[in-house]
């Protein structure tokens, strides 16, 4: 493939995609026929770095021939893609140009996948555990920031900046911390001092490189302050603490728990959902833990259950209440699988949901693509 990267000019407004476009690094972003429909996606996209197949944009533009299939880009892709790429910023930061744009454009693009199907952009948080765990646990936390953002009804530039501070909240440890989650001892005295500087330093780090966004800094500076004031490292109290620092704060812990480590399975999330609010009664903003629990549901988006008839299958979309999310079956009420997953309201008694299941209790392989369709596709 001869790849021609694309401008401002080759994206028509409401007008399907001539090309399939790739990233810098050869990945599939966004299918032949998807619709960009505003001015901000394009420069969102744009900012990138994308390409397409030179021939075939040549033979396009001779044909003049726009495609009639309209497809969606991947979530699933594009959250990769950003795990991948924020890897790779934070490792080499000193050796970047103008690493605060990059960041801000992998916020932007977290935006963007929560604003085509944010069911699947959450969906990944439990379904989509692949790929190096610092990265990815820090694109997670900033997921579920924009679902307590927007329920606050923030603005589209505050919710970037939140992002922003989502990926970067770790960024003096991220290299420790790949290693730091797969200890089953507990941590030296050392490594407790790195875990309590991490928030400074992760500061420092943005400052030497040109990042003096004074609330994005404030925010990763504050994440990990206590409501009573026993968090760290100024043991701040309640009305000290910025609210997006309490935002990050609830997201971070969420995430967190609901992650396999080598040495333990992950908490199911219902059960994640329950530590943090009875073991953060005293350390967590209640108003926006129970925030997020109504915006996240009893039963989050991508947790297995069973129902009441004895299907299997995983939770996909919010329901009419936080207790009866719509859930896709797997498997039949015996056990079977099913040739196709069957979508269940789990208001009606009979599809109720009975208990929730851990994903090592699932014995059939299935894709997100299946639940989700192209929009999830891997």
């Amino acid at each position: 493939m001869s790849s021609k990267r694309i401008s401002m000019s080759d994206i028509v407004l409401g007008q399907p995609l001539q090309w399939d476009i790739f990233g810098a690094d050869g990945n599939l972003l966004l299918r032949r026929g998807f619709v960009v429909n505003n001015a901000h996606q394009v420069e969102v996209l744009i900012e990138r770095g994308l390409y397409v197949d030179g021939d075939l944009m040549e033979n396009a533009s001779r044909d003049k021939k726009i495609p009639k299939v309209v497809e969606q880009p991947s979530v699933v892709r594009i959250i990769s893609q950003i795990r991948n790429d924020l890897r790779a910023l934070s490792y080499n930061l000193n050796s970047v140009e103008n690493p605060r744009d990059k960041f801000l454009t992998l916020a932007k693009y977290v935006l963007l996948a929560t604003r085509i199907d944010m069911d699947v952009a959450l969906g990944c948080i439990l379904l989509h555990q692949e790929g190096n765990y610092s990265s990815r646990h820090c694109v997670d936390t900033a997921v579920v920031a924009i679902v307590i953002g927007r329920a606050l009804k923030k603005s589209e530039d505050e919710l970037i900046l939140l992002a922003a501070a989502c990926l970067t909240m770790n960024l003096s440890m991220l290299r420790q911390q790949e290693r730091l989650q797969e200890k089953s001892e507990s941590l030296s005295a050392e490594e407790q001092e790195l875990i309590f500087r991490h928030p400074q330093e992760s500061v420092q780090q943005l400052l030497s490189v040109g990042v003096n966004d004074e609330q994005w800094l404030s925010w990763i500076l504050h994440h990990h302050e206590n409501e009573d004031g026993s968090g760290y490292p100024a043991k701040k109290r309640s009305a000290e603490i910025p609210q997006n620092a309490k935002i990050i704060s609830i997201a971070d812990r969420y995430c967190a728990r609901v992650c396999a480590r080598s040495y333990r399975k992950s908490l199911l999330p219902n059960a994640a959902l329950r530590d943090i609010l009875i073991g953060g009664k005293n350390t967590v903003d209640m108003m926006l833990l129970t925030l997020f629990i109504r915006e996240l549901g009893t039963y989050p988006i991508g947790t297995f259950v069973r129902l009441e008839d004895g299907a299997i299958g995983v939770v996909t979309s919010k329901g009419a209440t936080t207790t009866t999310p719509y859930v896709h079956c797997l498997l039949g009420p015996r056990g079977v699988p099913l040739a196709a997953p069957i979508k269940r309201d789990t208001q009606k008694p009979l599809h109720a949901i009975r208990e929730v299941l851990h994903r090592d209790q699932i014995v059939m392989r299935f894709s997100m693509r299946q639940l989700w369709g192209d929009v999830a596709a891997q």
